[in-house]
């Protein structure tokens, strides 16, 4: 949204979409009072110039000193009544088709009353369909500003896993998985201290964080490296980069700039007393007894991310351990790479989805829109011997909130 044409044209498509909702909008409240209907216009051209001011000055707004609450629901405002609007058209569109094709009818079928008056134009929209628009457009809306009180509602997955060639002394071990914080959309530092108070709480062995530190830069990580640092587990904390860690969407005033600052970010989580494994691995030994935990950068299947991760650097010298967990960001690296070349990787753990922070989750039943681009996007998948789980996130990113897939803390009990 920093690029003016895009900002026009998507002003343009607002405006359209302003001027069909609200013909239809009139027909719909054709029947109240004067004052109703006044109040009505009042509210919809209101929030409708808020949203259009925004687009226009986002840049603006992102700059400025405005809260970053307020900054958060002006964008849920823009994105809700944007997506309400075009999907409360789809209804209104159907409607018109079918007005339409009645009308076209009439011209060429019938010569009675009746198709004189459909001649004549004397077709009535549909009150229901136009109900059922402006209803499923306004909870399309109020969904995603409900969403934002979700942001920071932490949820703890319990996870029991159980292997035959774990060793022995690792049986009972507790490991807690984070992923994607974001640190640079968490604004709320009394919620989020409740969050690592939860994490604590579980008392882990173990502390695996799989990547997404920051949207963007290190400097987002200021107001949080004491907060984060807290995260403390008897046999260590170990974390490995995903793909907003590296500054790759953000643009730097040179290459020398932009190792500075992935510099930056590692030397921080050294300072927290996290072990950032980039490309390698390290032996976890208790009673005598040893696995693996294998860290690799990030390393995505989809064509628009860059594959940073080295399994040919970070495995050799595993071969001869009897379990071991690898941790990569990115959930496609399981089919594409994991499943087929190294099929003694006994579990894999990743994030990056967030499950989209939208979607719906029953005990029968789970979907989300981004299971149409990731096979495994949130949970525990299981093939053959192997395992991955995809946490859905810490933080988050892009809508501040959460529909339905919720912030979360796993809790992997090996048995």
């Amino acid at each position: 949204m920093r690029n003016p044409t895009f900002s026009l044209i998507l002003v343009g498509i607002m405006l359209l979409l302003d001027w069909y909702v609200f013909s239809v909008l009139k027909v719909v409240v054709q029947g109240a009072s004067s004052r109703t209907r006044t109040t009505v216009y009042a509210c919809y051209w209101t929030l409708s110039a808020v949203a259009l001011v925004s687009i226009l000055f986002m840049p603006a707004i992102s700059e400025s000193g405005i809260p970053k609450g307020l900054r958060n629901t002006l964008f849920v405002l823009v994105f809700g009544l944007f997506f309400g609007k075009l999907i409360a058209s789809v209804f209104f569109l159907i409607d018109d088709i079918r007005r339409l094709i009645q009308w076209g009818a009439g011209r060429l079928f019938f010569s009675n009353t009746e198709g004189q008056q459909i001649q004549n134009g004397g077709i009535s929209r549909s009150i229901f369909l136009s109900w059922i628009g402006l209803a499923t457009g306004g909870g399309v809306l109020g969904t995603l500003l409900w969403g934002m009180g979700n942001k920071y509602a932490y949820r703890v997955q319990r996870v029991r896993l159980r292997y035959p060639n774990l060793p022995q002394a690792f049986r009972g071990l507790r490991v807690v998985q984070l992923s994607d914080i974001h640190s640079g959309s968490l604004s709320d530092a009394a919620a989020v201290n409740r969050g690592i108070d939860r994490v604590l709480a579980l008392k882990p062995d173990l502390i695996l964080f799989t990547g997404d530190l920051v949207n963007n830069i290190a400097e987002e990580m200021g107001p949080w490296w004491e907060t984060f640092a807290r995260l403390k587990a008897p046999m260590g904390v170990f974390s490995v980069l995903g793909n907003h860690d590296y500054g790759d969407y953000y643009q730097f005033a040179s290459a020398e700039a932009k190792r500075a600052n992935l510099q930056a970010l590692a030397d921080g989580q050294a300072r927290m007393g996290w072990k950032l494994l980039m490309n390698e691995h390290v032996l976890l030994e208790r009673n005598g007894e040893k696995i693996a935990l294998i860290g690799i950068e990030n390393w995505g299947a989809k064509a628009r991310f860059k594959k940073y991760g080295r399994m040919d650097l970070a495995y050799p010298g595993t071969e001869t351990i009897p379990f071991k967990i690898l941790m990569s960001h990115d959930p496609s690296h399981w089919d594409a790479e994991v499943r087929e070349k190294y099929s003694d990787i006994d579990l894999m753990l990743s994030g990056h989805t967030h499950g989209m922070q939208f979607g719906l989750e029953l005990p029968f039943f789970r979907w989300s829109p981004v299971q149409y681009v990731y096979r495994q996007w949130a949970g525990l998948y299981t093939e053959g011997r192997q395992k991955l789980y995809v946490n859905r996130g810490f933080g988050f990113i892009g809508y501040p909130g959460r529909v339905g897939i919720y912030p979360e803390i796993t809790v992997l009990e090996f048995e």
